[in-house]
């Protein structure tokens, strides 16, 4: 992703407790055995997995050593674009990335292609398609997906037995009523900031709409659809029913903290954050919940943005064959199961749901993934979240602007930064 994603995604990857630190792991080797050097991220595996997954990859590949690098997030994509066309001894043969990344990597050039793999190997058809969608590029697989992570709604259960709902809301407009039903008291119902864009990008997802679109290898922006209005629509109805700011994000303050308050009903986040919930606010252990952002059809959840990594190679390795093998075993069922639960992520795959069944968080979090979506997957997204004149639209309708007109100033504006001819 690019972690805000990267602003939230790369925060996605933090789900859990994870003690991990920069450097390098190998268990030794010999002088017959080749080196497959692996780039991951900090954070996103613990030591005690890359151990035991090291261990167990080289004792049954007695041909390659695993020299595995922990890297940060600040700063990575410069690196990455180097590795890349680095054909040193010392350079990358695997790389973790952001799932909403990979498109611009490929554009830089240097990825290799691994459709073949991915159709003969790796079980394609059962990717989420948060994941596998961005590690697409003109009709080829270059990012193998390796974890996902996405939002899902926490509530208070004291808040929801007080107001006398005893069952979850299983469409968006039962989630509408209840959250109405709670906004009373001098509680709110839901607290969600004015510009979390990454949760009206599920509400445009879920009514068929997009954030922008492209033709012919041109992109253009598409909030002023009449679909991505009615998003936008959902997301004033659902912010109202609370007090969230019109003019911040999610960060501004954190909504955990606004939560650990204790009079608030619900947030839409990552299950990670309640930890730091309870630890603001010890009273509240126990007593938060999980469920799916609701959609439009009962009983199934809505469309969410999956955050998580891909993992490539590059063109120029001289490890190819060994490379294909790493990717292959941690995209693979045995360490999927293991990373997901041991990292409570999203496994990769929609078939493999159940390895998480037992962490009522990640179990939400899967239930969601199903439907997940990525970023538009163009190589100039990244210049578009840095701008952010999404941000800048919501605003604007939250404080009573005509939606369709500031839609289609905003459409304009990403059109405009995501058009590669004028440069």
């Amino acid at each position: 992703m690019n972690r805000r994603t990267l602003a939230l995604p790369l925060s996605l990857l933090t789900l859990a407790s994870m003690a991990t630190g920069c450097g390098s792991l190998s268990l030794g080797g010999s002088e017959d055995r080749e080196t497959v050097t692996v780039w991951l991220m900090q954070n996103s595996a613990s030591k005690d997995f890359l151990a035991k997954f090291t261990e167990e990859f080289e004792a049954e590949h007695s041909d390659i050593d695993l020299d595995i690098r922990i890297q940060e997030w600040s700063g990575i994509g410069e690196k990455v674009g180097k590795a890349l066309a680095d054909d040193s001894p010392d350079a990358p043969d695997v790389i973790e990335v952001g799932n909403t990344q990979v498109a611009q990597y490929v554009d830089q050039g240097g990825v290799l292609d691994l459709s073949l793999e991915s159709l003969r190997d790796l079980g394609m058809k059962d990717w989420l398609p948060g994941l596998a969608e961005p590690g697409a590029v003109k009709g080829s697989q270059f990012g193998i997906p390796w974890y996902a992570a996405n939002r899902v709604v926490l509530y208070n259960k004291d808040l929801f037995a007080d107001a006398g709902i005893d069952r979850l809301p299983r469409d968006r407009e039962e989630w509408l009523e209840q959250t109405a039903q709670l906004n009373s008291d001098g509680n709110q119902g839901i607290y969600l900031a004015g510009q979390d864009w990454y949760t009206l990008a599920g509400f445009i997802w879920e009514e068929g709409g997009e954030l922008a679109e492209e033709e012919n290898g041109v992109w253009t922006g598409s909030l002023h659809s009449p679909e991505a209005i009615a998003g936008m629509d959902f997301y004033r109805r659902l912010q109202s029913l609370g007090d969230g700011p019109k003019d911040a994000d999610e960060q501004t303050p954190p909504q955990a903290e606004v939560f650990a308050k204790g009079r608030v009903a619900q947030i839409i986040t990552v299950p990670g954050a309640v930890k730091l919930i309870e630890e603001t606010n010890p009273e509240l252990a126990g007593k938060i919940g999980y469920f799916p952002v609701p959609g439009k059809k009962d009983g199934r959840p809505g469309a969410v943005f999956t955050g998580g990594s891909d993992l490539v190679i590059p063109e120029r390795t001289d490890q190819e064959w060994g490379a294909k093998e790493v990717v292959k075993a941690l995209a693979g069922e045995r360490w999927q199961k293991e990373l997901a639960t041991t990292m409570s992520y999203v496994p990769n795959k929609t078939t493999l749901a159940s390895a998480v069944a037992a962490n009522p968080g990640a179990a939400a979090m899967a239930e969601g993934a199903a439907r997940g979506r990525a970023t538009p997957n163009s190589p100039r997204w990244a210049a578009v979240e840095a701008d952010n004149p999404i941000k800048r639209y919501m605003t604007e309708v939250l404080i009573g602007a005509n939606p369709k007109p500031t839609a289609r100033e905003a459409s304009e504006k990403i059109t405009e930064i995501l058009d590669q001819r004028g440069e």
